[in-house]
């Protein structure tokens, strides 16, 4: 095993007939921001729940900051935050009683508590409603509770399962300013998420699932320019001009991507290369009118899933 905070290797693991995780491997590199991500089905929350003992391999390895899982999990889990998908925050109590609930429960020493639950209002901006009750919280707000509640025993390691979903996006963007300052302090994290922007612009490395397998690895810059090129052609028009204008670049070798009304057409500025060395624009060498856009990581997680974004 390496000296990644989280090494996986040989991940199996099945559901009677189902495999929902096929022979994982996954590295996360102390201080860096890795994003898990795949459509719905690929693995990814299996992936998260064997991080945390919840469920159990059927075969491979699994060491998170030093530790062996399953055996070390309470050795491991002590040094790492859960911010889970699903909110469970208790709407009984205040935003105070919550991180106090937990500091007991992560076994924050006694000394220490106030000074931990100062630390983790204040990164998480919600000093000025720590009296108010969980149910009188925006969605951001109680997001931003899930992480403070996380952080409160300073973790080396925190687990983001979905951490923006359902937010809109001006809240979506507070949170990713909270996740980079995390990184930038160097604690290490696993990104899971459906947002594609998000994890192309906070991620150090992406690890794209599809049915259990990992299909990609690496920086979303390097994946972008060896998946579909720094520039794409947008064609628009009716289903039928679309098939065409698919059935054009089948024939001359170039990867497409179908989104609703449109095609793109990737690694555009390698089309019509002259012998000059330059690039004839696409529309002249390939007959096709359109608009030339930056390529994305929705581009290469479109083109090797085959799913839409969900």
């Amino acid at each position: 095993m390496t000296g990644s905070a989280i090494t996986l290797r040989g991940v199996v693991k099945r559901f009677g007939a189902l495999t929902a995780v096929d022979g994982l491997d996954l590295d996360v590199p102390f201080g860096s921001c890795v994003g898990l991500l795949g459509p719905n089905g690929a693995g990814k929350s299996t992936t998260m729940k064997a991080l945390t003992a919840q469920v159990i391999l059927d075969e491979g390895e699994i060491e998170v900051l030093g530790h062996r899982l399953p055996g070390d999990s309470k050795q491991a889990r002590a040094q790492m935050g859960v911010v889970p998908q699903l909110d469970n925050l208790d709407t009984s109590l205040t935003v105070d009683q919550n991180l106090l609930v937990f500091s007991h429960l992560y076994r924050v020493p006694k000394a220490d508590r106030k000074g931990a639950i100062e630390r983790a209002l204040g990164l998480a901006n919600l000093t000025e409603r720590r009296a108010s009750k969980v149910d009188q919280l925006s969605g951001g707000m109680r997001r931003r509770l899930l992480i403070a509640r996380a952080l409160l025993h300073e973790p080396r390691l925190i687990l983001l399962d979905e951490p923006t979903v359902g937010l809109d996006p001006q809240v979506r963007q507070e949170l990713w300013a909270l996740i980079d300052k995390l990184r930038s302090d160097g604690v290490s994290i696993l990104m899971s998420t459906h947002y594609i922007e998000e994890a192309e612009r906070l991620c150090d490395e992406v690890t794209i699932m599809s049915h259990g397998k990992a299909v990609a690895v690496g920086a979303p810059r390097a994946l972008i320019a060896e998946h579909a090129g720094p520039e794409a052609l947008e064609v628009y028009g009716s289903p039928t001009r679309l098939g065409e204008v698919e059935a054009l670049a089948a024939e001359r070798g170039w990867r497409t991507r179908r989104t609703g009304t449109s095609v793109a057409v990737l690694h555009s500025n390698q089309v019509g290369s002259r012998e000059d060395g330059g690039v004839s624009d696409l529309g002249d060498a390939a007959g096709l009118e359109g608009e030339r856009r930056i390529t994305n990581l929705e581009d290469v997680f479109v083109l090797l899933t085959g799913e839409e974004i969900s």
